[in-house]
C-alpha cells in the first residue's frame, strides 16, 4: 500500500495488549495502518515490539516519541492512570489518540482529558472492541429504535472473567490502588458496563455491594453486584467477578413490549404484539397470555481490536468521526466511580457521583496501602509475563460465551 495513505502511528506501552495490536498490525489486519515508533520503558518489552515492526523507532519516553515528529497518531497501552495523561500531551502536540480501555480511574482526569481532545480537534477514540460484536448492535438497535417500548428491567451477569492468583502476582502495578486504581470493575468489566450504557444509557442512581479481595489475595475488587435505577423506575443488576468458575455470559433487557436475552453467542427476542401496560388493565383475563413474535439472532464474534484500529486509522485518513468516540470513555467510568463510592460509604449514590468524595475516599486507600509496605511499581510501569502467542491474547479478548 502506498505509504502517503497509511497512519503513521506511534504504540505507546508494549506489554500485554501494546504487543496483541503490533501482532494484528503485522499480521495485515490494520492494512492503513503503519508503525513507526513504540515505547516502552522496559527493554526487554521494545525488543519484543521490534520483533513485529522492525522498522519503528524504539522509544524509551513517552514525551520523546510524541516529540519525534515520526508519528500522526498514538496508541495508548499503558496503565490506566496514565491513559488519560498522555492522551492529553498527544492532543496538545496535535497528535490524534486511541487510547485503550478504561478512560482512566477519575472521572475528573477523563473530563480533562476529554476537554483536550475537544480544543485540539484531532481524532479521539477509545478501544470498546465490543461494540463490535453484531449481537449488542443489534440490542442497540432494538432499544433505541424503540422495538422493547418503555425499559423495565436490565439484568447482567458475567461472571466468565475468571482470573487465577498468577494473573495477578504477573504484575505488581496488578490489584493495587496505587497501580491500577482498582479492580474487576476498572479492569474487565468497562467493556460490559460501556456496552450496558450504550444499549440502555446510564441509570441515575446506584448501590454497590463489592467484595474486595474475596477470592485473590489482592486490596481491589474481585467481586461485584451493582443495583441501580432509571429515571423512569427501572431496574439495573449487574453481577460481575474474578472468582467464579465455571462462569456466565447472560444479559437480559426487558420492556413493556417485549424482551430480548444474549447468552450463549445468540440473541433472543420476544417482541410483544401490544403494549402489556396496555393489555394489563384491559383484558379481562386474569393468566393472559399475551400474543408474540419469537426470533433469534446469532453472528460470528468479530476480533474487534483491529476493527477498531483501522477504523481510526480511516477516521483520521477520510477526516469523519471514528467508530467509538474517546469521549464516550468518561460514562462507564461515571459507573465505575459511582459503585465504589457506594460501596464505600455504603450509600445509594446518584449519578454523577461526587468527584471530590470519591477521589478523596481512593488516596485514603491508596496511602494505607502504601504506608502497609504494598511493593507497588510506578503507574507506568506495565505488567509482565506477555504472552508470546497471539492465539493467546485472541482467546482473552473473546467474549467466551
Amino acid at each position: 500500500m502506498n505509504k502517503e495513505k497509511q497512519l503513521r502511528l506511534g504504540v505507546i506501552g508494549t506489554g500485554n495488549m501494546g504487543l496483541g495490536h503490533l501482532d494484528n498490525i503485522a499480521a495485515g489486519l490494520c492494512p492503513h495502518v503503519r508503525v513507526t515508533a513504540v515505547c516502552d520503558i522496559r527493554k526487554e518489552q521494545l525488543e519484543k515490539a521490534l520483533q513485529r515492526v522492525p522498522e519503528a523507532v524504539p522509544f524509551d519516553n513517552a514525551e520523546a516519541l510524541m516529540d519525534s515528529g515520526l508519528t500522526d497518531a498514538v496508541l495508548i497501552a499503558v496503565p490506566h492512570e496514565l491513559h488519560p495523561v498522555y492522551a492529553a500531551e498527544a492532543f496538545q502536540r496535535g497528535l490524534h489518540v486511541l487510547t485503550e480501555k478504561p478512560a482512566g480511574v477519575t472521572v475528573s482526569s477523563v473530563r480533562k482529558m476529554n476537554a483536550a481532545a475537544e480544543a485540539s480537534g484531532k481524532k479521539f477514540a477509545i478501544m470498546f472492541n465490543q461494540r463490535t460484536n453484531p449481537l449488542f448492535q443489534r440490542a442497540h438497535e432494538l432499544v433505541f429504535s424503540g422495538a422493547l417500548g418503555e425499559l423495565k428491567r436490565v439484568v447482567w451477569i458475567v461472571t466468565n472473567w475468571y482470573r487465577t492468583q498468577s494473573y495477578y502476582d504477573s504484575g505488581s502495578w496488578r490489584a493495587t490502588w496505587n497501580g491500577e486504581g482498582g479492580g474487576v470493575l476498572l479492569n474487565q468489566a468497562p467493556h460490559n458496563l460501556d456496552l450496558l450504557q450504550w444499549i440502555a444509557g446510564l441509570p441515575c442512581r446506584l448501590h454497590a455491594f463489592i467484595g474486595f479481595g474475596r477470592y485473590h489475595h489482592i486490596a481491589v475488587d474481585d467481586d461485584v453486584t451493582l443495583y441501580g435505577e432509571y429515571e423512569n423506575g427501572a431496574s439495573l443488576t449487574f453481577i460481575t467477578t474474578t472468582g467464579e468458575a465455571p462462569g456466565t455470559n447472560r444479559l437480559e433487557i426487558s420492556g413493556d413490549r417485549g424482551k430480548i436475552v444474549i447468552e450463549g453467542g445468540k440473541l433472543k427476542h420476544w417482541q410483544l404484539r401490544e403494549a402489556e401496560r396496555e393489555f394489563c388493565f384491559e383484558k379481562k383475563e386474569g393468566f393472559y397470555e399475551a400474543p408474540l413474535d419469537y426470533s433469534e439472532y446469532e453472528a460470528p464474534e468479530p476480533d474487534g481490536h483491529p476493527i477498531l484500529l483501522e477504523d481510526f486509522a480511516l477516521s483520521v485518513l477520510e477526516d469523519r468521526a471514528p467508530r467509538v468516540p474517546g469521549e464516550e470513555g468518561i460514562r462507564s467510568l461515571m459507573l465505575i466511580n459511582a459503585a465504589y463510592l457506594s460501596a464505600w460509604t455504603n450509600e445509594t449514590v446518584t449519578l454523577p457521583a461526587d468527584e471530590a468524595r470519591f477521589e478523596a475516599l481512593l488516596q485514603e486507600r491508596r496511602e494505607a496501602e502504601s504506608a502497609a509496605g504494598a511493593q507497588v511499581k510506578k503507574p507506568e510501569t506495565p505488567g509482565k509475563n506477555a504472552p508470546e502467542d497471539p492465539d493467546a491474547l485472541k482467546k482473552r479478548w473473546q467474549v467466551r460465551w
